[in-house]
């Protein structure tokens, strides 16, 4: 029996992600026999911006507002034709029992809530017998107000809101067209959330503002935002002129490799020691997943990919969130239906481009059952001997996973005996005894006892200064 951190975070697609919310685990369970028999496939995901790439925002750091350049002269409104015909096909193409629709843009809720009543609607009108139908959309909260939240909850969608940490963080990008900050107006339509019990999440992503804070944004999205789920994402972001995926240079805005695994470490030395079983953290989930032996369940650290694709606001269909391009286009839903579209030899063969082109480098790597290299999107610097397709964020998840393998070892041995991995926490407080004993009898010049390699004097014994 898996634990209620993989079960609500990865099986049933509690965590949303922030950027392209991908195939759940059932869903990656299949994908490698699905793509080598080119067959249909029981499930695929499909992240669907009925507004385009339209939002009451400007952060910075967005990667999908330059998509709005794709479709000139456009109104960006997914038309009620269409909606209708999207959720027909999507449900039918589907063989399993529960169906997931991911709302995103953009800023979904620039659609209005009758859009979204509409989508309700015709959610019962062609569901089969037995299924269930659920509902993700991620918004930046600055438009809610009591009709939406009342709406979410009624309807049991589940909400994804752009959090990136305490107010200076958060405003350092994600502004408004005015370049105002949205600090206060995203806190406002949380408790909004909170006061109608939807239920919600929180995004956070990771980039050169925040990087250094890790324990300190996850301290404050436990402790005053409230958040049971999250999810942080690093920001990466190509220095060009398309705003497509290409070259090999990031924005000075982007979190740099180092910094992000070292933002994972310092979240997980206070996670592990308080909060498991109580908080949920998206990449420890996936981690502790790959720990068991069960597929990471997000397509990220998956060995193959293609299973959960975009839909643009007038029907178009591309591989991937992160490949709206032309190069990325598989057609229109109204010209071709959904589920030949996701069986297209263009999108197989992007799917397992994930495997087929990975470095040396990575296939040698011990963290690489959990890692797989990476998304795609990211793997364009290369490896130390060359070799192209190397992540970008390679060097802060090696030492993330690395660094989390002991604590991950023991809670997969908790889970195989059936008992609750919550159990770590007494291991680590019984370490951290330990350790202090340690430190209280290192001479200056000893080797730390914390393993660093460095003397004591230069790591932990600079304590008492």
């Amino acid at each position: 029996m898996l634990n209620k951190s993989i079960a609500l975070q990865i099986c049933s697609h509690n965590g949303l992600e922030p950027l392209a919310l991908c195939a759940s685990a059932a869903e990656s369970a299949i994908l490698p026999a699905m793509q080598a028999a080119a067959t249909q496939p029981p499930a695929f995901h499909l992240m669907t911006k009925p507004r385009g790439a339209i939002c009451n925002l400007d952060c910075k750091y967005c990667y999908f507002l330059s998509k709005e350049r794709l479709y000139p002269g456009s109104d960006f409104r997914m038309s009620d034709n269409l909606l209708e015909e999207y959720i027909r096909q999507y449900i039918a193409a589907q063989s399993v029992d529960e169906i997931n629709f991911a709302w995103q843009g953009g800023e979904p809720t620039l659609m209005g809530v009758e859009f979204f009543r509409q989508a309700v609607r015709y959610q019962q009108k062609h569901k089969r017998p037995g299924m269930r139908i659920r509902n993700a959309l991620q918004t930046n909260a600055v438009t809610l107000d009591d009709e939406w939240c009342g709406f979410f909850a009624e309807n049991d969608f589940l909400i994804g809101v752009s959090l990136d940490g305490p107010q200076d963080v958060h405003d350092y990008y994600r502004v408004d067209k005015g370049g105002q900050p949205t600090f206060q107006r995203v806190m406002a339509g949380i408790d909004l959330l909170e006061r109608h019990k939807a239920e919600f999440n929180i995004l956070t992503t990771v980039h050169a503002a925040n990087e250094g804070h890790g324990l300190r944004v996850y301290e404050f999205l436990r402790d005053e935002v409230g958040a049971q789920y999250m999810q942080f994402i690093p920001i990466v972001e190509r220095d060009n002129e398309t705003g497509y995926q290409e070259g090999d240079k990031v924005t000075d805005r982007s979190v740099s490799a180092e910094g992000y695994g070292r933002f994972l470490i310092d979240m997980y030395e206070e996670w592990v020691r308080r909060d498991v079983g109580r908080v949920y953290v998206q990449i420890f989930d996936i981690a502790l997943a790959a720990w068991t032996g069960a597929p990471p369940g997000l397509c990220i650290f998956d060995e193959t990919c293609g299973l959960a694709l975009a839909l643009e606001h007038n029907g178009d269909v591309y591989s991937c969130d992160h490949f709206v391009e032309p190069d990325y286009k598989l057609g229109n839903i109204m010209d071709i239906p959904l589920d030949q579209i996701v069986v297209m030899d263009q999108q197989r063969d992007f799917g397992l481009a994930k495997r087929e082109t990975l470095p040396q480098y990575c296939l040698d790597c011990e963290v690489k059952f959990v890692c797989n290299g990476g998304c795609p999107k990211n793997r364009f610097i290369t490896t130390p001997d060359g070799e192209p397709g190397l992540n970008y964020l390679c060097a802060g998840y090696r030492a993330f996973f690395n660094h989390v393998g002991p604590s991950m070892n023991f809670m997969a041995r908790e889970l195989a005996e059936r008992r609750p991995p919550a159990n770590v926490m007494l291991q680590m407080a019984r370490y951290d005894t330990e350790l202090e004993r340690a430190f209280a009898s290192a001479g200056r010049n000893d080797p730390c006892p914390c393993g660093s390699g460095k003397k004591f004097k230069r790591c932990h014994g600079r304590r008492g200064k």
